[in-house]
This record gives structure tokens, C-alpha cells and sequence, in this order.
């Protein structure tokens, strides 16, 4: 057991991204097509994170054309080129699924000034 957790704290990132649940964030996506790789940006608000360690993993949710869409993202992957902070929320839950249920200007977070 403590040779996965050698294993596991050597392959963490160094400077991995401090999100918290509310935060607007803009996550930069390395994506492979083919023999090429782009860097795509998916931005929304983080909704929940989970596990912890080298499997950590949050939820990011935007509304896009009227459909909300939903992706998690690990941490520690190497997909994952970086994470900007957009804006800090102010929330009171460690899960914000409610917001699912909201349309509009009920589905905002409050910016923590």
C-alpha cells in the first residue's frame, strides 16, 4: 500500500490548479486528432469535486445554445493543460447539482468579493 502511494504522490502535478466548488473556471483541453493535438477551452462553473489524491476529479457546467453540458475533468491528468480561475463564488454546499434545475439568472453564482 505504500508503494502506490510512492507511486501516486510521484506522479501528481507540482502546481495542480486550486478550484473550488463555485469557481468560474476555464479549463484548457489538450485534444488528439490524428497525428495533431489542439488545445480547446471549455469554461463554466464547477458544480462538484471528488475523490481525492491522484484520482481527483471536478465538474464543470455551462450552458451552451440552451443545453447544459457537463464534463469531468481528473485533476492530475495530462490532458488537462491548465486551469484559469475566472472568478471565486460564494456558495454554502460542497455540490451544487441544484443548479441543474435553474434556468437564467436563478442559475448564477454570487461572486465573493
Amino acid at each position: 500500500m505504500d508503494a502506490l502511494k510512492t507511486i501516486s504522490n510521484a506522479s501528481m502535478k507540482e502546481n495542480a490548479p486550486q478550484v473550488q466548488v463555485g469557481d468560474t473556471v476555464k479549463v484548457h483541453v489538450r485534444i488528439k486528432e490524428g497525428d495533431k493535438s489542439r488545445i480547446q477551452i471549455f469554461e463554466g462553473t464547477v458544480i462538484a469535486k471528488k475523490h481525492g489524491g491522484i484520482s481527483e476529479t471536478f465538474t464543470v457546467r455551462r450552458v451552451a445554445h440552451g443545453c447544459g453540458i457537463e464534463r469531468v475533468f481528473p485533476l492530475h491528468s495530462p490532458a488537462v493543460d491548465k486551469v484559469e480561475l475566472v472568478r471565486h463564488g460564494k456558495v454554502r454546499r460542497a455540490k451544487l447539482y441544484y443548479l441543474r434545475d435553474r434556468v437564467g439568472k436563478a442559475a448564477k453564482v454570487k461572486e465573493l468579493l
